[in-house]
């Protein structure tokens, strides 16, 4: 294969996201690009469906591939009256990841500027001048690529030594109701009334499609996943005694793991390799929110591809974002704060817009400080105060 001047490895939402913005007409003074795009064969390497969610004003990027969207958002506490916002000028979106590999494929399919191969990837290399990939098509045989950048998507072999570390991780449901169940205008962010474990916390999440139509989550912060049965019984339990939908078809289900951190995670590791996306660290560690994250990154890679800088994927949460995360980490993990309480609190007496946007890094430094006087402060400053003095130790994996 011929060589080319970047090489995309993994077409999850970074690797498309960052093919896409190069696959667009070159702006007036900058650069046209030859990309590859490598993409694992269908079989283990290649991820499950999955649901991605992010907020922005207006209309976005890939709104033709968002299935549904949401104005007012509520966080049910679990005990007493329901925290709605209405978060206007902003919506809550989500994109099912076949609809979105479906628009910016047929995109892709119309560009002469960006190659797909199915390729299993098997090392990725500094050279002189460049990168090389090595690939195996789905015969089994060995190909190798040349590419003046690399950008690797794929999730690393292991986490970065970290003070803390957590998992999200989640089983939801698709569902239709035999009855009208949910209120299509509302998502449900965080229901504290599921049963909370004795490490972390756990939540449900409502994101509804229509009156009889909707994804159903459990979801926990925690130190270790659930077996399949485990989930499914919560999720079963979430659904009907606390919910209490009634019948239901289940139409889809997704299971999901994201690592939540406060290790850096390395954004290049070669002279013409990096790393984007969540193996670039572009999941908010607090939260696992990555889409809106990602985006930023791969924005500003093509950027700077285009205009012939140094293509370094910039950090897509600032520094003072990522040193709150890490107290709260800790916070959480060592047992300093009750989670469900700590998070009604913030948004009891936090507009549920301006969490969003410090969410998004996208506050002054004096909105910061005040949505941190609305926590527990003193156990937040000893988490604080803590965390200098934490070794750093290898995660051990789910």
């Amino acid at each position: 294969m011929r060589d080319v001047d970047v090489a995309v490895v993994g077409a999850g939402a970074a690797g498309l996201s960052l093919a896409h913005r190069l696959a667009a007409p070159a702006a007036p003074g900058t650069r046209r690009l030859s990309v590859a795009l490598l993409d694992a064969p269908p079989g283990p390497l290649r991820p499950p469906p999955r649901t991605w969610c992010f907020w922005e004003p207006g209309r976005g990027r890939f709104d033709a591939a968002v299935s549904a969207s949401w104005r007012h958002l509520r966080v049910r506490p679990a005990a007493g009256p329901p925290i709605v916002g209405d978060i206007a000028p902003l919506r809550y979106k989500m994109i099912r990841s076949d609809d979105f590999e479906y628009l910016v494929g047929h995109d892709l399919a119309r560009s002469t500027a960006v190659h797909r191969v199915e390729a299993a990837v098997e090392t990725v290399e500094d050279v002189r001048g460049g990168a090389q990939v090595h690939w195996r098509d789905g015969r089994g045989r060995p190909y190798a690529l040349r590419a003046r950048w690399v950008f690797d998507s794929r999730p690393p072999g292991s986490l970065p030594a970290a003070r803390t570390t957590l998992l999200q991780h989640f089983h939801g449901w698709f569902v239709r109701t035999a009855r009208p169940a949910f209120t299509p205008g509302t998502a449900d962010l965080m229901d504290f009334r599921t049963p909370q474990p004795a490490h972390g916390l756990s939540f449900g999440y409502v994101l509804p499609r229509g009156r009889h139509e909707a994804l159903v989550e459990y979801t926990e912060f925690s130190a270790r996943p659930l077996t399949a049965d485990a989930y499914r019984a919560a999720v079963r339990h979430y659904a009907q005694d606390v919910l209490r939908l009634g019948d239901l078809e289940v139409l889809a289900t997704e299971t999901g793991v994201i690592p939540m951190t406060d290790a850096p995670l390395p954004r290049q590791t070669g002279a013409s390799v990096f790393r984007i996306g969540a193996a670039g660290g572009a999941t908010r560690p607090s939260t696992g929110y990555t889409f809106a994250g990602l985006q930023r990154q791969t924005r500003a890679v093509a950027d700077a591809l285009r205009r012939g800088r140094h293509p370094l994927p910039p950090p897509a949460h600032s520094a003072r974002s990522r040193a709150m995360d890490a107290v709260l980490l800790h916070a959480l993990d060592g047992g300093h704060v009750d989670g469900p309480a700590l998070f009604t609190r913030l948004f009891t007496r936090v507009p549920m817009k301006r969490l969003l946007l410090f969410l998004d890094g996208r506050t002054a430094l004096h909105e910061d400080l005040a949505i941190g006087l609305r926590t527990p402060v003193r156990p937040m400053l000893r988490a604080a105060t803590e965390l200098p003095r934490l070794p750093r130790r290898p995660f051990d994996g789910p």
